[in-house]
Protein backbone atom coordinates (compact mmCIF):
# COMPACT_ATOMS: atom_id res chain seq x y z
CA UNK A 1 0.00 0.00 0.00
CA UNK A 2 2.79 2.44 0.95
CA UNK A 3 4.80 1.60 -2.15
CA UNK A 4 1.74 2.24 -4.28
CA UNK A 5 1.13 5.65 -2.69
CA UNK A 6 4.78 6.71 -3.00
CA UNK A 7 4.55 6.34 -6.78
CA UNK A 8 1.63 8.73 -6.98
CA UNK A 9 2.19 12.28 -8.09
CA UNK A 10 1.16 14.67 -5.36
CA UNK A 11 0.58 17.39 -7.93
CA UNK A 12 -2.90 16.10 -8.61
CA UNK A 13 -4.36 16.85 -5.18
CA UNK A 14 -7.94 15.84 -5.84
CA UNK A 15 -6.90 12.51 -7.33
CA UNK A 16 -4.64 11.87 -4.35
CA UNK A 17 -7.42 12.45 -1.83
CA UNK A 18 -9.88 10.33 -3.81
CA UNK A 19 -7.47 7.41 -3.92
CA UNK A 20 -6.81 7.68 -0.20
CA UNK A 21 -10.55 7.57 0.48
CA UNK A 22 -11.02 4.53 -1.77
CA UNK A 23 -8.06 2.76 -0.21
CA UNK A 24 -9.44 3.44 3.24
CA UNK A 25 -12.76 1.99 2.24
CA UNK A 26 -11.04 -1.12 1.02
CA UNK A 27 -9.05 -1.38 4.23
CA UNK A 28 -12.18 -1.50 6.35
CA UNK A 29 -12.03 2.08 7.76
CA UNK A 30 -15.33 3.00 6.14
CA UNK A 31 -18.64 1.74 7.53
CA UNK A 32 -21.94 2.19 5.72
CA UNK A 33 -25.59 1.76 6.52
CA UNK A 34 -27.94 0.32 3.95
CA UNK A 35 -30.42 3.10 4.71
CA UNK A 36 -30.45 5.42 1.70
CA UNK A 37 -30.92 8.43 4.01
CA UNK A 38 -27.64 7.76 5.82
CA UNK A 39 -24.31 9.36 5.15
CA UNK A 40 -20.90 7.91 5.93
CA UNK A 41 -17.97 10.14 6.95
CA UNK A 42 -14.52 8.97 5.94
CA UNK A 43 -11.65 9.30 8.41
CA UNK A 44 -8.21 8.77 6.95
CA UNK A 45 -4.94 8.07 8.74
CA UNK A 46 -2.34 9.43 6.38
CA UNK A 47 1.03 7.55 6.10
CA UNK A 48 4.07 9.42 7.31
CA UNK A 49 5.47 9.57 3.79
CA UNK A 50 2.53 11.74 2.68
CA UNK A 51 1.99 13.88 5.76
CA UNK A 52 4.41 16.54 4.50
CA UNK A 53 2.63 16.77 1.17
CA UNK A 54 -0.80 17.01 2.81
CA UNK A 55 0.26 19.72 5.22
CA UNK A 56 0.51 22.29 2.46
CA UNK A 57 -1.74 25.35 2.94
CA UNK A 58 -4.57 24.29 0.70
CA UNK A 59 -8.08 23.48 1.87
CA UNK A 60 -8.35 19.82 2.86
CA UNK A 61 -11.65 18.28 1.84
CA UNK A 62 -13.87 15.49 3.08
CA UNK A 63 -15.81 13.23 0.78
CA UNK A 64 -19.23 12.05 1.86
CA UNK A 65 -20.66 8.92 0.28
CA UNK A 66 -24.45 8.84 -0.11
CA UNK A 67 -25.48 5.20 0.20
CA UNK A 68 -25.94 2.89 -1.56
CA UNK A 69 -23.74 4.56 -4.23
CA UNK A 70 -20.88 4.13 -1.82
CA UNK A 71 -17.91 4.42 -4.14
CA UNK A 72 -19.39 6.44 -6.98
CA UNK A 73 -16.92 9.30 -7.37
CA UNK A 74 -19.37 11.51 -9.20
CA UNK A 75 -21.48 11.63 -6.01
CA UNK A 76 -18.69 12.99 -3.79
CA UNK A 77 -19.28 16.37 -2.12
CA UNK A 78 -16.74 18.75 -0.54
CA UNK A 79 -16.51 19.54 3.15
CA UNK A 80 -14.03 19.72 6.05
CA UNK A 81 -12.06 16.53 6.82
CA UNK A 82 -11.86 15.57 10.51
CA UNK A 83 -8.69 13.42 10.37
CA UNK A 84 -8.23 10.43 12.69
CA UNK A 85 -11.89 10.28 13.77
CA UNK A 86 -14.86 8.43 12.38
CA UNK A 87 -18.56 8.45 13.21
CA UNK A 88 -21.43 7.23 11.07
CA UNK A 89 -25.06 7.78 12.07
CA UNK A 90 -28.43 8.09 10.43
CA UNK A 91 -30.66 11.13 10.58
CA UNK A 92 -33.07 10.98 13.54
CA UNK A 93 -36.50 9.73 12.61
CA UNK A 94 -39.56 11.88 13.17
CA UNK A 95 -40.89 9.64 15.97
CA UNK A 96 -37.87 10.13 18.26
CA UNK A 97 -38.93 12.06 21.34
CA UNK A 98 -37.15 14.98 22.96
CA UNK A 99 -37.29 16.06 26.56
CA UNK A 100 -37.79 19.65 27.72
CA UNK A 101 -34.11 20.45 27.38
CA UNK A 102 -34.18 19.63 23.68
CA UNK A 103 -32.12 16.44 24.10
CA UNK A 104 -33.01 13.48 21.91
CA UNK A 105 -34.35 10.59 23.97
CA UNK A 106 -31.92 7.72 24.13
CA UNK A 107 -28.79 9.88 23.89
CA UNK A 108 -26.26 8.17 26.20
CA UNK A 109 -24.87 11.55 27.28
CA UNK A 110 -27.73 14.04 27.68
CA UNK A 111 -26.66 17.67 27.75
CA UNK A 112 -27.44 19.17 31.14
CA UNK A 113 -28.10 22.92 31.29
CA UNK A 114 -28.11 23.17 27.49
CA UNK A 115 -30.28 25.71 25.73
CA UNK A 116 -32.45 23.61 23.41
CA UNK A 117 -34.80 24.72 20.68
CA UNK A 118 -37.78 24.50 23.08
CA UNK A 119 -36.14 25.77 26.28
CA UNK A 120 -37.42 29.34 26.14
CA UNK A 121 -40.81 28.31 24.75
CA UNK A 122 -41.26 25.78 27.58
CA UNK A 123 -40.29 28.34 30.23
CA UNK A 124 -42.76 30.87 28.80
CA UNK A 125 -45.50 28.23 28.60
CA UNK A 126 -45.17 27.46 32.32
CA UNK A 127 -45.64 31.08 33.37
CA UNK A 128 -47.71 32.53 30.52
CA UNK A 129 -51.20 31.58 31.74
CA UNK A 130 -50.55 33.39 35.05
CA UNK A 131 -49.43 36.66 33.41
CA UNK A 132 -52.19 39.28 33.42
CA UNK A 133 -52.85 42.65 31.84
CA UNK A 134 -53.64 45.46 34.31
CA UNK A 135 -55.58 48.56 33.36
CA UNK A 136 -56.16 51.23 35.98
CA UNK A 137 -58.70 54.00 35.30
CA UNK A 138 -57.24 57.39 36.21
CA UNK A 139 -59.11 60.53 37.10
CA UNK A 140 -60.00 63.20 39.63
CA UNK A 141 -63.16 63.72 41.64
CA UNK A 142 -64.72 60.60 40.15
CA UNK A 143 -64.14 61.69 36.55
CA UNK A 144 -62.13 59.20 34.48
CA UNK A 145 -59.66 60.85 32.12
CA UNK A 146 -57.38 58.00 31.09
CA UNK A 147 -55.85 54.66 32.01
CA UNK A 148 -52.57 53.38 33.32
CA UNK A 149 -51.51 50.06 31.82
CA UNK A 150 -49.16 47.41 33.13
CA UNK A 151 -48.64 43.72 33.78
CA UNK A 152 -48.71 41.36 36.71
CA UNK A 153 -48.43 37.70 37.67
CA UNK A 154 -50.79 35.52 39.71
CA UNK A 155 -48.62 33.92 42.40
CA UNK A 156 -51.32 32.30 44.55
CA UNK A 157 -54.58 30.50 43.81
CA UNK A 158 -56.36 32.90 46.17
CA UNK A 159 -55.96 35.57 43.48
CA UNK A 160 -52.80 37.34 44.70
CA UNK A 161 -51.20 39.28 41.83
CA UNK A 162 -47.64 40.61 41.98
CA UNK A 163 -47.02 43.85 40.08
CA UNK A 164 -45.36 47.29 40.21
CA UNK A 165 -46.60 49.99 42.54
CA UNK A 166 -46.29 52.75 39.94
CA UNK A 167 -48.80 50.89 37.75
CA UNK A 168 -51.60 50.83 40.34
CA UNK A 169 -51.00 53.72 42.77
CA UNK A 170 -50.29 57.44 42.65
CA UNK A 171 -46.58 58.25 42.97
CA UNK A 172 -46.36 62.01 42.62
CA UNK A 173 -49.89 63.09 43.42
CA UNK A 174 -50.50 63.83 39.73
CA UNK A 175 -52.96 61.00 39.19
CA UNK A 176 -55.16 58.70 41.19
CA UNK A 177 -56.99 55.46 40.49
CA UNK A 178 -60.77 55.63 40.51
CA UNK A 179 -61.96 53.95 43.74
CA UNK A 180 -58.65 52.05 43.93
CA UNK A 181 -59.88 49.45 41.41
CA UNK A 182 -57.86 47.64 38.77
CA UNK A 183 -59.17 45.93 35.64
CA UNK A 184 -57.46 42.54 35.30
CA UNK A 185 -57.47 40.46 32.09
CA UNK A 186 -56.08 36.92 32.03
CA UNK A 187 -54.43 35.23 29.09
CA UNK A 188 -57.51 33.04 28.58
CA UNK A 189 -59.71 36.12 28.20
CA UNK A 190 -61.34 36.18 31.65
CA UNK A 191 -61.68 39.61 33.22
CA UNK A 192 -61.86 40.61 36.89
CA UNK A 193 -62.01 43.73 39.00
CA UNK A 194 -59.02 43.77 41.31
CA UNK A 195 -58.19 45.75 44.44
CA UNK A 196 -54.81 47.13 45.49
CA UNK A 197 -54.15 45.66 48.94
CA UNK A 198 -50.46 46.53 49.50
CA UNK A 199 -47.94 48.85 47.87
CA UNK A 200 -44.38 49.90 48.67
CA UNK A 201 -43.19 52.98 46.80
CA UNK A 202 -39.49 52.57 47.62
CA UNK A 203 -39.20 49.11 46.05
CA UNK A 204 -42.04 49.81 43.55
CA UNK A 205 -43.74 46.53 44.43
CA UNK A 206 -47.50 46.11 44.94
CA UNK A 207 -50.06 43.37 45.53
CA UNK A 208 -53.45 43.30 43.78
CA UNK A 209 -56.18 40.84 44.75
CA UNK A 210 -58.92 39.30 42.61
CA UNK A 211 -61.61 36.76 43.50
CA UNK A 212 -62.57 33.90 41.22
CA UNK A 213 -65.03 31.02 41.58
CA UNK A 214 -62.97 28.94 39.15
CA UNK A 215 -59.31 27.88 39.55
CA UNK A 216 -56.67 30.43 38.61
CA UNK A 217 -53.32 29.67 36.96
CA UNK A 218 -50.29 30.50 39.10
CA UNK A 219 -46.55 30.97 38.63
CA UNK A 220 -43.76 29.90 40.96
CA UNK A 221 -41.32 32.25 42.63
CA UNK A 222 -37.73 31.11 42.14
CA UNK A 223 -34.47 32.50 43.53
CA UNK A 224 -32.27 35.30 42.24
CA UNK A 225 -29.29 34.66 44.53
CA UNK A 226 -27.54 32.27 42.13
CA UNK A 227 -28.04 34.29 38.95
CA UNK A 228 -24.90 35.12 36.99
CA UNK A 229 -24.23 37.62 34.20
CA UNK A 230 -24.93 35.79 30.96
CA UNK A 231 -27.79 33.63 32.27
CA UNK A 232 -30.73 33.41 29.86
CA UNK A 233 -33.97 35.09 30.98
CA UNK A 234 -37.42 35.73 29.52
CA UNK A 235 -39.44 38.93 30.01
CA UNK A 236 -43.21 38.54 29.82
CA UNK A 237 -46.02 41.05 29.91
CA UNK A 238 -48.31 43.32 27.93
CA UNK A 239 -46.27 46.13 26.33
CA UNK A 240 -48.55 48.78 24.84
CA UNK A 241 -51.45 46.49 25.91
CA UNK A 242 -50.23 43.79 23.49
CA UNK A 243 -51.09 40.86 25.72
CA UNK A 244 -49.06 37.62 25.84
CA UNK A 245 -45.82 39.23 24.60
CA UNK A 246 -42.54 37.39 25.24
CA UNK A 247 -38.99 38.64 24.78
CA UNK A 248 -35.73 36.93 25.69
CA UNK A 249 -32.22 38.03 26.61
CA UNK A 250 -29.50 37.59 29.18
CA UNK A 251 -28.70 38.95 32.61
CA UNK A 252 -26.30 41.86 32.12
CA UNK A 253 -25.65 42.61 35.81
CA UNK A 254 -26.96 40.93 38.98
CA UNK A 255 -26.51 43.80 41.45
CA UNK A 256 -26.95 47.14 39.70
CA UNK A 257 -27.08 49.76 42.47
CA UNK A 258 -29.80 52.42 42.53
CA UNK A 259 -27.03 55.00 42.92
CA UNK A 260 -25.59 53.85 39.56
CA UNK A 261 -28.90 54.86 37.98
CA UNK A 262 -29.03 58.24 39.71
CA UNK A 263 -31.81 57.15 42.07
CA UNK A 264 -31.52 58.63 45.56
CA UNK A 265 -33.15 57.61 48.81
CA UNK A 266 -32.98 54.11 50.21
CA UNK A 267 -30.31 51.84 48.71
CA UNK A 268 -31.74 49.34 46.23
CA UNK A 269 -30.30 46.74 43.85
CA UNK A 270 -31.68 45.65 40.48
CA UNK A 271 -31.16 42.92 37.92
CA UNK A 272 -30.03 44.46 34.65
CA UNK A 273 -30.99 42.60 31.45
CA UNK A 274 -31.03 43.23 27.72
CA UNK A 275 -34.61 41.96 27.30
CA UNK A 276 -36.84 44.27 25.28
CA UNK A 277 -39.45 45.87 27.54
CA UNK A 278 -41.68 48.87 26.93
CA UNK A 279 -44.55 50.78 28.52
CA UNK A 280 -46.97 48.14 29.78
CA UNK A 281 -44.26 45.61 30.67
CA UNK A 282 -43.95 47.14 34.15
CA UNK A 283 -44.94 44.59 36.78
CA UNK A 284 -44.51 41.63 34.45
CA UNK A 285 -42.32 38.68 35.42
CA UNK A 286 -38.69 38.07 34.54
CA UNK A 287 -38.40 34.30 34.19
CA UNK A 288 -35.48 31.85 34.13
CA UNK A 289 -35.23 28.87 31.78
CA UNK A 290 -36.84 26.66 34.44
CA UNK A 291 -40.04 28.69 34.23
CA UNK A 292 -39.60 30.38 37.63
CA UNK A 293 -40.02 34.06 38.41
CA UNK A 294 -36.64 35.56 39.29
CA UNK A 295 -37.57 39.25 39.06
CA UNK A 296 -40.26 41.85 38.44
CA UNK A 297 -39.68 44.10 35.43
CA UNK A 298 -39.77 47.68 36.59
CA UNK A 299 -38.12 50.11 34.16
CA UNK A 300 -35.88 50.69 31.15
CA UNK A 301 -33.56 53.42 29.90
CA UNK A 302 -35.53 55.38 27.33
CA UNK A 303 -32.51 56.69 25.43
CA UNK A 304 -30.88 53.26 24.99
CA UNK A 305 -31.68 49.75 23.81
CA UNK A 306 -30.94 46.68 25.88
CA UNK A 307 -30.93 48.42 29.27
CA UNK A 308 -33.81 47.02 31.32
CA UNK A 309 -34.10 46.57 35.07
CA UNK A 310 -36.01 44.27 37.41
CA UNK A 311 -36.43 43.92 41.17
CA UNK A 312 -34.78 40.61 42.23
CA UNK A 313 -37.29 38.04 43.42
CA UNK A 314 -35.39 37.47 46.69
CA UNK A 315 -36.09 41.11 47.59
CA UNK A 316 -39.69 40.71 46.44
CA UNK A 317 -40.18 37.68 48.70
CA UNK A 318 -39.01 39.68 51.72
CA UNK A 319 -41.37 42.52 50.81
CA UNK A 320 -44.29 40.06 50.56
CA UNK A 321 -43.44 38.74 54.04
CA UNK A 322 -43.48 42.32 55.36
CA UNK A 323 -46.89 42.84 53.76
CA UNK A 324 -48.26 39.73 55.45
CA UNK A 325 -46.76 40.59 58.83
CA UNK A 326 -47.24 44.36 59.07
CA UNK A 327 -49.25 45.43 56.02
CA UNK A 328 -46.25 47.55 54.97
CA UNK A 329 -42.48 47.26 54.59
CA UNK A 330 -40.74 48.18 57.84
CA UNK A 331 -37.23 49.54 57.20
CA UNK A 332 -34.95 50.43 60.12
CA UNK A 333 -33.08 53.72 59.68
CA UNK A 334 -29.72 54.61 61.21
CA UNK A 335 -28.81 57.85 59.46
CA UNK A 336 -25.49 56.59 58.09
CA UNK A 337 -23.94 56.98 54.66
CA UNK A 338 -21.99 53.75 54.16
CA UNK A 339 -19.49 52.39 51.62
CA UNK A 340 -18.31 48.78 51.20
CA UNK A 341 -14.54 48.48 51.56
CA UNK A 342 -12.20 46.35 49.45
CA UNK A 343 -8.42 46.05 49.16
CA UNK A 344 -8.10 48.77 46.52
CA UNK A 345 -10.20 51.32 48.42
CA UNK A 346 -8.38 50.57 51.68
CA UNK A 347 -4.99 51.03 49.95
CA UNK A 348 -6.07 54.41 48.55
CA UNK A 349 -7.40 55.58 51.93
CA UNK A 350 -4.17 54.57 53.68
CA UNK A 351 -2.15 56.39 51.05
CA UNK A 352 -4.11 59.58 51.70
CA UNK A 353 -4.19 59.24 55.50
CA UNK A 354 -1.59 57.15 57.33
CA UNK A 355 -3.80 57.15 60.45
CA UNK A 356 -6.53 55.18 58.67
CA UNK A 357 -7.25 52.00 60.70
CA UNK A 358 -5.57 48.75 59.73
CA UNK A 359 -8.49 46.68 58.42
CA UNK A 360 -8.87 44.15 55.62
CA UNK A 361 -12.64 44.48 55.32
CA UNK A 362 -15.60 46.33 56.77
CA UNK A 363 -17.99 49.18 56.00
CA UNK A 364 -16.78 52.79 55.91
CA UNK A 365 -18.94 55.61 57.33
CA UNK A 366 -18.15 58.78 55.33
CA UNK A 367 -21.14 60.78 56.64
CA UNK A 368 -23.50 60.81 59.64
CA UNK A 369 -26.88 62.56 59.46
CA UNK A 370 -27.22 65.14 62.26
CA UNK A 371 -29.86 64.22 64.83
CA UNK A 372 -30.14 60.65 63.52
CA UNK A 373 -29.98 57.47 65.65
CA UNK A 374 -26.36 57.02 64.54
CA UNK A 375 -25.47 60.57 65.50
CA UNK A 376 -26.97 60.07 68.96
CA UNK A 377 -25.07 56.77 69.28
CA UNK A 378 -21.75 58.55 68.70
CA UNK A 379 -20.83 57.55 65.14
CA UNK A 380 -18.26 59.77 63.42
CA UNK A 381 -17.28 60.22 59.77
CA UNK A 382 -14.34 57.93 59.05
CA UNK A 383 -15.50 55.09 61.30
CA UNK A 384 -15.14 51.56 59.91
CA UNK A 385 -17.86 49.16 61.05
CA UNK A 386 -16.36 45.68 61.58
CA UNK A 387 -19.10 44.07 63.72
CA UNK A 388 -22.85 44.68 63.89
CA UNK A 389 -25.00 43.15 66.62
CA UNK A 390 -22.14 40.80 67.46
CA UNK A 391 -21.62 39.54 63.89
CA UNK A 392 -18.64 40.36 61.63
CA UNK A 393 -19.72 42.39 58.59
CA UNK A 394 -18.11 43.11 55.24
CA UNK A 395 -20.94 44.83 53.35
CA UNK A 396 -23.93 47.13 53.71
CA UNK A 397 -26.15 44.26 52.57
CA UNK A 398 -25.10 42.21 55.60
CA UNK A 399 -25.95 45.09 57.97
CA UNK A 400 -29.39 45.46 56.39
CA UNK A 401 -30.04 41.72 56.71
CA UNK A 402 -28.97 41.74 60.38
CA UNK A 403 -31.31 44.64 61.21
CA UNK A 404 -34.24 43.08 59.37
CA UNK A 405 -37.36 44.88 60.60
CA UNK A 406 -36.15 45.44 64.16
CA UNK A 407 -37.08 49.01 65.00
CA UNK A 408 -36.42 50.34 68.50
CA UNK A 409 -34.12 47.43 69.39
CA UNK A 410 -30.65 48.43 70.76
CA UNK A 411 -27.75 46.97 68.77
CA UNK A 412 -24.05 46.86 69.62
CA UNK A 413 -21.72 48.05 66.86
CA UNK A 414 -17.92 47.67 66.87
CA UNK A 415 -16.08 50.35 64.87
CA UNK A 416 -12.41 51.07 64.23
CA UNK A 417 -11.18 54.64 64.12
CA UNK A 418 -7.95 56.42 63.27
CA UNK A 419 -4.80 54.88 64.77
CA UNK A 420 -6.69 51.57 65.28
CA UNK A 421 -8.84 52.91 68.10
CA UNK A 422 -11.55 50.27 68.70
CA UNK A 423 -14.90 51.60 70.00
CA UNK A 424 -18.20 49.86 70.78
CA UNK A 425 -21.37 51.92 70.17
CA UNK A 426 -25.04 51.21 70.90
CA UNK A 427 -27.50 52.34 68.25
CA UNK A 428 -31.33 52.12 68.30
CA UNK A 429 -32.76 52.05 64.75
CA UNK A 430 -35.86 54.07 63.92
CA UNK A 431 -38.40 53.27 61.23
CA UNK A 432 -37.62 54.95 57.93
CA UNK A 433 -40.08 57.66 56.93
CA UNK A 434 -41.52 57.85 53.44
CA UNK A 435 -39.53 60.96 52.57
CA UNK A 436 -36.14 59.49 53.51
Amino acid sequence: MSNFLRKLSVSNRNSLLRIIAIASAGSGLLYANSNSNSRANVAVKVPAALQESLSLPWRITQYIFPCPSLLSSDQWQPGMLPLFSSRVGSAPSSDIKKDNSGVVEGDPKPCCNCLGRDTIANAAARVGPAVVNLSVPQGFYGITNGKSIGSGTIIDQDGTILTCAHVVVDFQGMRGSVKGKVDVTLQDGRTFEGTVVNADLHSDIAIVKIHSKTPLPTATLGSSSKLRPGDWVVAMGCPLSLQNTITAGIVSCVDRKSSDLGLGGIRREYLQTDCAINAGNSGGPLVNVDGEIIGVNIMKVLAADGLSFAVPVDSVSKIIQHFKKSGRVVRPWLGLKMVDLNEMIIAQLKERDNTFPNVNKGVLVPMVTPGSPADRAGFRPGDVVIEFDGKPVESIKEIIEIMGDRVGVPMKVAVKRAKDNLVTLTVIPEESKSDM
